[in-house]
């Protein structure tokens, strides 16, 4: 692997540790902000959700800049977004004030969860894709992790205001991030569909490509075929089944509760009765566990493939995620159970799908629909969040509230564990261009099969 293609990759995952840290990062804060600003439940779900909703939107609206500016050029105008979001939260004094800075950091968010894996799946060989794209997905989880440990220290040192504190550091890798996208090459599948052939061959020689000239013409073949279609729809019967694939993988990756219980964990603490400061502790070892099951899987994701790492996740997350809900059912909460059981959880997820989404939806679409299916993916996927984030602290003010949510969570990777031995395709060890061809052949004798056809 050549130090450029490592470089490229690895600053473009920086927006993953971004995206990370500012998913987790609300999470020390969010409950300064509802005394604060008074807010009622409503309002307080709503707060922590419109940093998603800005998700949505950056994810929905992040394909076309990058295909029109390139996909470096428009992750540069992201880091802009994320330092400016990380000052203004840490400064602002209105709720209206902090609902919009929040806002902008989601479209960062959202857009950079399109553009960067994107970015790598372009840039990287069929050999080292799924580990260079679950670069990406690393760093969120070590953003989770840093955003959990700087929560803590800053809660254990700052008496006043503290919650600014932990919303303006994030400004600090934002900067990082935007000196260092100078530095990595344009993506040589946007240059070869801007006509910029020569360019595009050069930057995959420096990547390390052992073939350059026959990967440029498969690349300008691919393309080819797409433009003599026309304009090509995304929503059309020619691309239902990577649409119905990236649909069903993003929604069950929010039904799991992954991001409600980031957003959430230490007041998922103090629902068992854990001092402030203890739930912050554990919610370290919640990042902590993410980041190393992240990276035991992103060693393995080309070994094995994507559809076995998600199987295997399934068990454990439905174990788990029971064993939760029962602790609530019962209100057993001595000992260190639901910690446990947590730990159990997040190990399955980041194992299976933590690592496999980013990867897999990069990998689904041909070029011609890339940024737009992309988009597609990432955009169901933070509408499920936004609603999981909005409606949680409504759900955990009811009596039964932790015995439905984890109930719900358990019942849905019930459903995901079917989807992914019967519908899954494995896409591991092949091009994009193999896959693009394979998935068109697939679709109506898959889909037949299953019975959607």
């Amino acid at each position: 692997m050549s130090k450029k293609l490592f470089l490229g990759a690895i600053v473009a995952a920086l927006g993953g540790l971004l995206f990370g840290f500012d998913t987790a990062v609300i999470s020390g804060a969010e409950q300064s902000i509802k005394e604060v600003f008074g807010l009622d439940s409503f309002q307080h779900g709503f707060t922590n959700a419109i940093a998603l909703i800005g998700t949505i939107i950056g994810a929905m609206f992040a394909g076309k800049p990058g295909d029109r500016f390139g996909r470096r050029n428009s992750l540069i105008v992201l880091a802009i977004f994320y330092a400016v979001s990380a000052i203004g939260c840490a400064l602002t004094v209105s709720w209206e004030a902090f609902i919009f800075y929040r806002f902008l950091g989601g479209l960062g968010v959202g857009a950079s969860s399109v553009l960067g894996p994107m970015y790598i799946s372009e840039i990287a060989p069929a050999a080292f894709r799924g580990r260079l794209v679950g670069l990406f997905q690393f760093n969120i989880v070590f953003g989770i992790l840093l955003a959990f440990l700087s929560n803590f220290v800053i809660n254990l040192n700052i008496e006043v205001d503290a919650w600014r504190w932990m919303l303006g550091v994030e400004a600090v890798p934002a900067v990082l991030f935007l000196g260092l996208l100078f530095l990595i090459p344009k993506s040589p599948r946007w240059l070869v569909k801007m006509d910029r052939n020569a360019e595009a061959f050069f930057v995959l020689e420096k990547l390390g490509n052992k073939l350059p000239q026959k990967t440029l013409q498969s690349i300008k073949d691919s393309l080819r075929e797409d433009r003599q279609l026309g304009h090509v729809k995304l929503f059309s019967k020619k691309y239902s089944y990577p649409l119905l694939l990236a649909f069903l993988l993003a929604t069950f990756n929010q039904f799991s509760g992954i991001n409600a219980i980031m957003y959430y964990a230490p007041r998922i603490f103090g629902m068992t009765g854990l001092a402030e400061d203890t739930a912050f502790l554990q919610a370290i070892a919640i990042g902590l566990t993410n980041m190393v099951f992240t990276v035991i899987a992103m060693s393995i994701i080309d070994k094995f493939g994507r559809k076995k790492l998600l199987i295997v996740g399934s068990v454990g997350m439905i174990i788990f995620l029971s064993l939760t809900a029962w602790s609530f059912h019962v209100q057993n909460f001595s000992g260190y159970g639901v910690l446990v059981y947590l730990i159990g959880f997040i190990a399955s997820f980041a194992f299976s799908q933590g690592a496999v989404i980013w990867v897999f939806i990069s990998e689904i679409f041909p070029n011609a629909v890339r940024a737009s299916g992309q988009a597609f993916g990432t955009f169901v996927h933070w509408f499920w969040a936004a609603v999981m984030t909005w409606t949680f602290p409504m759900v955990a003010e009811l009596e039964i509230g932790g015995t439905l949510a984890f109930g719900f969570f358990a019942l849905a990777m019930g459903l995901h564990l079917v989807f992914a031995i019967k519908m899954l395709p494995e896409t591991k060890g092949k091009s994009l261009e193999e896959l693009q061809e394979e998935l068109v052949k697939k679709e109506d004798k898959i889909l037949e099969v299953n019975g959607f056809g």
